[in-house]
């Protein structure tokens, strides 16, 4: 499945949801499932850390959706196949 295709498919299952929730109430869901993630990491939970990264993915398309951004050209802006700061591929930087 392509980015653009995900968002389709959120759009087409939640949008009139997310539209009513607004962005402010979908960001506090997103932040939700990034602490279950965060805890499902803590607890080493393989399966668990699965679904938590798909939640995570959802309401980021979700927010997308809202806010009219397509994830597949935001991303290949910021990171054009290298990385943006130190303009390497693999990544120079230090933490």
């Amino acid at each position: 499945m392509e980015i653009l295709e995900f968002q389709r498919l959120m759009s087409e299952l939640y949008a009139h949801n997310d539209r009513k929730r607004g962005g402010k109430a979908t960001m506090l869901w997103l932040v939700e499932e990034i602490g279950e993630l965060a805890e499902a990491i803590r607890r080493e939970e393989s399966e668990n850390i699965e679904e938590e990264l798909a939640d995570c993915f959802a309401w980021i398309g979700a927010l997308a959706n809202l806010y009219g951004v397509n994830l597949e050209e935001a991303f290949l802006k910021k990171y054009p196949g290298m990385c943006p700061t130190c303009k390497q591929k693999p990544c120079i930087c230090t933490d």
